[in-house]
Parts: structure tokens; sequence; C-alpha cells
């Protein structure tokens, strides 16, 4: 797999969002795409602008949200404050005591994400 593409309206916040939260560095910025730099092999993110962008809703009916990142953080506190103090909104605050505890969010573009902490 080479990308995993964001559609977004805006490419440049979007990436510069994702390069902190994800420690890369930004290597490609073109009018209508940017991405960050591949790590290990990996697929690298990559936000492409799509005019008519909306972001899925949230909470959505099945199949509406269609895909969304994972990110592993030692701590979820700690994880949730830096996200947020980078651009992102809390779309939802469950915790589930009896698994890993997790917490769902939204970039600045409207993309959902989870910061999830394995114990």
């Amino acid at each position: 797999m080479r990308s995993i593409v964001l559609e977004c309206r805006d490419p440049e916040p979007l990436a510069e969002f994702w390069s902190q939260v994800l420690g890369q560095e930004i290597d490609q910025r073109e009018d209508d795409w940017w991405s960050l730099e591949r790590q290990a092999g990996g697929p690298r993110l990559a936000f492409q602008v799509v005019e008519a962008f909306e972001p899925p809703p949230w909470p959505g009916r099945t199949g509406e949200q269609q895909v969304h990142l994972d990110i592993e953080v030692d701590d979820l506190t700690a994880g949730t404050d830096d996200v947020v103090r980078l651009g992102a909104r809390i779309l939802s605050e469950v915790v589930d005591p009896d698994q890993d505890p997790w917490r769902v969010f939204a970039d600045p573009a409207g993309h959902p994400f989870c910061l999830v902490s394995f114990g």
C-alpha cells in the first residue's frame, strides 16, 4: 500500500495537524496534495483537495464512517490533551472500562480518529 489519503478542502492545516500528531515530517506540498514522509516502508498519509468535501457525521449510521485511524498512545489523558491543543475535537467521551481505554476525536477537517491506550 502506498498511501492513505484523507480528502479535505484545505490540505495544509490538515497536514500540519497530522505531522505534529504522528511526529512525521511533511514531504510534499502542492496546491491540491500534501503528504507526510513514509515511515519504515509503511504507507504515507496524504491529504487531497476535494472542493465539495463534507466530513462524515458523528455519530453516524452504520456505514457512514467508512474508515478512521486508530492511534496508539501510552497515556490517553496526555494524548487527549495533545491532540485537542493541536486542533482536534472530542467526539465521544466513552472510555470502556472493560476494554483498553480509547476515545474518539475529529481532526480539524472532521475526519474521525481514535486514540487507544493498550495497557
